[in-house]
């Protein structure tokens, strides 16, 4: 095939967006190999390959698409595996247009080459069509305690695991995946995808345990005695931030974590099926407008609820959610109350009856560059409401800093690490992910993961 010098991408299957908010089946449907192969036949193969630069695990990008046009798509497989082991969910959630696809040179006059789909087409193609090879690895006697089975843990326990480590993963919930099982719903990414990646994890000789909160059942410091030689930290961001505001204890009001948690790992979806309800009303608010408040109100969209809406107090230019999302959320009927900011939630008997709002209007720029927003006097008003959801982002659990001592900290609970190693001020002791950053990417916890086990192996290797 020669090279498609389109300017635009081609487009990919979707379900229509008055089918799917009353569903939780996957919104993309995907490429065809036609599709892939004529995506695929975009690229320009730059020689000074921009788009690696934007890849925090350093996927060989132009290698897996000159396969994918070849039609070559196990190849092309091998290609994305060799630098990351969750292809089928990185092609789904990443920010491609901040990361690979954002330093495209096909993008300065056009679309840039559709990367992400072209990886989701090549994971998923494998999936359905491979016969998955458990491969041989001789272990080197050493033992590596990984905490949190997120993208951070799964990607270092899996890059440890090749290197012949015998690793455990320890996780606090009753399932794996972390944020990709509880916090992204399955309209975005189903859970099947995610308990087959995680498959892949384990057949590499990873032995994932369940229900162990580490800072209750047991301690870093009991599994370094236990004769781990190190122990990386991937536990996440999962203790929610609040508003602040009257009304906040309300029955009716949701931190984003619980109910995207309830809906996505305990299916309430499927209730009465399962045991775990969700109450939503007719109308519901969600409070922020970052991808988790896109999903927790397409989620709301989903359950059954007429009206959501998006109550965030800046402005459109300033949403930090992916343009995607919102698109995808507008489309889908979601209402957006911009440069509105929460100042009560009002109730009666105990449960919301409404969220009351003041109008905002932007100011001069802070010291990020973002318009701080300035309330407008007198311009209260309520939004009727049966349900609030507050999604605002989240901080690391204390748990672990509370229970390690000699582990040092920021302020708002991030663990403190060397950028280059990952390594935390406790000897062994490696951190990545989001309780490093706070709530960040899948794809920079994977690279966070990668970093760590680099690290660490580099340091065990060496010790005799």
């Amino acid at each position: 095939m020669g090279k498609n010098m389109s300017l635009e991408k081609v487009t990919m299957p979707e379900q229509a967006p008055d089918v799917r908010n009353k569903n939780f089946q996957e919104v993309a449907l995907g490429y065809t190999k036609e599709m892939a192969m004529e995506e695929a036949a975009r690229c320009l193969n730059c020689p000074k390959k921009p788009c690696m630069d934007g890849c925090p695990v350093n996927v060989p990008i132009p290698g897996f698409i000159e396969k994918v046009a070849e039609g070559d798509f196990e190849a092309a497989y091998e290609i994305i595996t060799s630098e990351n082991a969750l292809p089928a969910i990185c092609g789904r959630v990443c920010p491609q247009e901040n990361q690979c696809e954002g330093k495209c040179v096909r993008g300065i006059k056009g679309e840039p080459v559709a990367i992400g789909r072209l990886e989701r087409f090549v994971a998923d193609y494998h999936m359905a069509n491979a016969v998955p090879a458990i491969p041989e690895i001789p272990k080197n006697g050493k033992k590596v305690a990984v905490v949190g089975c997120g993208p951070a843990g799964l990607t270092c326990a899996g890059e440890l695991a090749k290197k012949g480590y015998t690793v455990t993963i320890f996780e606090a919930l009753h399932k794996a995946g972390g944020v990709l099982s509880y916090g992204i719903p399955e309209f975005r990414l189903p859970k099947d995808l995610v308990a087959k990646e995680i498959e892949n994890v384990k057949k590499l000789g990873v032995t994932i345990e369940t229900n162990v909160i580490v800072g209750r059942s047991l301690t870093i410091d009991d599994l370094m005695q236990d004769g781990y030689e190190a122990v990386f930290v991937g536990s996440g961001a999962g203790l929610p931030r609040f508003l602040n505001i009257p009304g906040e204890n309300l029955l009716g009001v949701y931190s984003a974590n619980e109910f995207l948690t309830r809906v996505n790992l305990m299916k309430a979806y499927k209730f009465p099926e399962t045991p775990t309800p969700v109450k939503v009303g007719k109308n519901v608010a969600v409070v922020g407008a970052g991808n988790v408040a896109m999903d927790a109100a397409r989620t709301a969209k989903r359950l059954g609820a007429e009206n959501v809406y998006i109550v965030y107090r800046r402005g459109e230019e300033e949403v930090p959610a992916r343009m995607e999302e919102v698109h995808h959320a507008k489309e889908e009927g979601i209402i957006f109350k911009l440069l509105n900011n929460p100042c009560a939630i009002h109730g009666k008997d105990g449960w919301v009856t409404g969220i009351e709002v003041i109008k905002q209007e932007l100011g001069e720029p802070d010291e990020s560059g973002r318009r701080s927003p300035v309330p407008v006097e007198g311009s209260n008003y309520i939004i009727p409401v049966e349900t609030v959801v507050i999604a605002i982002g989240q901080s690391p659990n204390p748990l672990i800093r509370q229970t390690t001592p000699g582990l040092e900290t920021q302020k708002w609970g991030g663990i403190i690490v060397d950028e280059d190693t990952m390594k935390t001020s406790k000897e062994g002791v490696y951190a990545g992910g989001d309780t490093v950053t706070g709530a960040a990417t899948v794809i920079l916890a994977m690279g966070a993961g990668k970093k760590a086990a680099k690290a660490i192996d580099e340091t065990l290797s060496s010790q005799v």
